[in-house]
């Protein structure tokens, strides 16, 4: 599977080069660090700084960029280290084993995450005044706990040998050892995780179509209006009539079209979800399917790569791709922030407030709420 010759043996040439990859590797998975610690400890401290974005899905996002921090403080320093110390785990068993159940956990995370991202991103499109009524902080919090214990069942058997973790000199890393199908345990998670991320498109396609379907605009049907003491209700009316009997002005009985509803008295908690609101939740609906979508083509190479030790005997992946693969999927830990800030005009808008550097006259924004 990898090019086991020594790189430090008496060709100069191959030794040059074994010195040439490892520093490319430091150096981008270095940049791959800053950016991710950078980005997600910015987007985390302002979605709890700004009151404006104390929502459910910047609940969601906040989860996820401390994940994110986390994998990068913790599990992208040891790869370093195994790089500079010539592709060897300098440390314990113990130690291997608790890295790669990080490593795996984060990743079982971002999916399950995800996946109840987009059915809160469904339920806001399609249902809501469900939505609304539902989705407080105390909900999120239980989603988010859901996703923790969930990620933390599929992690945790492999550290009893169950799908055994171990470093993988190829990789650079502690994690899943792949073997053929025969002798392989591993092959139930990565099913798993492919479960999940093809279910997230699902919901995100079946969203789509909710909102293409309600887009058609229904001819009109002009039907006369209904008159009781020259008051006009129903279909044909202009709603002046309907107006004015709410005001107090009506005179007569109840329009039928308003039975149930007081004179003079608005209900704040009968809302629609008005343009703006609509847009909003689309615009964030978009971001979270690109974060979804930039994981599935981040991790599809490695995934690829895992399936084919599993299924094929005997095969050797080159080792530029293997590398590539997984560089990849360090990379879309930087990635998310790149994403928020590209997508989502409120994040963008709300980190130049931020900014002193920043701070010029700025188009008020519309307040949103959810009731």
């Amino acid at each position: 599977m990898a090019n086991t010759s020594d790189p430090g043996g008496s060709n100069p040439s191959l030794q040059n080069y074994a010195i040439t990859a490892s520093a490319v590797k430091l150096a981008s998975l270095g940049l791959i660090t800053c950016i991710s610690l950078l980005g997600n400890t910015v987007l985390s401290v302002l979605v709890l700084k700004d009151s404006s974005l104390h929502k459910a899905p910047y609940y969601f996002l906040l989860d996820l960029c401390v994940a994110d921090i986390i994998r990068s403080a913790v599990c992208f320093p040891f790869v370093m280290i195994s790089i500079n110390s010539g592709s060897v785990w300098s440390y314990g068993i113990i130690s291997c084993k608790i890295i790669a159940f990080m490593a795996v956990l984060f990743c079982f995370h971002i999916a399950f995450l995800l996946f109840c991202v987009s059915v809160t991103r469904y339920m806001a499109i399609a249902h809501h005044r469900f939505y609304s009524k539902r989705m407080t902080l105390w909900t999120c919090v239980a989603v988010i706990c859901m996703v923790w214990t969930l990620s933390v069942a599929m992690a945790f058997p492999p550290v009893f040998d169950v799908g055994t973790y171990k470093f993988i000199r190829e990789e650079e890393q502690c994690i899943f050892e792949h073997r053929y199908v025969k002798a392989n345990d591993t092959l139930g998670f990565m099913l798993m995780l492919a479960v999940i991320v093809a279910t997230t498109h699902v919901v995100y396609v079946k969203m789509l179509c909710f909102v293409y379907d309600h887009r058609k605009m229904k001819p009109a049907q002009l039907v006369p209006a209904i008159s009781q003491n020259w008051t006009f209700h129903g279909p044909g009316a202009t709603g002046q009539a309907a107006a004015n009997w709410i005001a107090g002005f009506g005179r007569g009985p109840t329009p039928p079209t308003l039975v149930g509803i007081r004179q003079a008295s608005h209900n704040a908690n009968r809302r629609l979800l008005v343009l703006d609101e609509f847009k909003m939740e689309k615009r964030i609906g978009k971001m979270y399917y690109m974060i979804t979508l930039a994981f599935l083509l981040f991790w599809a190479p490695y995934i690829v790569s895992c399936y084919t030790r599993v299924f094929v005997k005997g095969n050797a992946l080159p080792q530029v791709y293997l590398t590539a693969a997984v560089w990849l999927t360090f990379a879309q830990a930087g990635a998310n922030p790149i994403i928020c800030f590209i997508f989502n005009k409120e994040l963008r808008m709300r980190c130049r407030a931020c900014l002193p550097c920043c701070l010029t006259t700025q188009t008020p924004m519309e307040p949103y709420c959810v009731i």
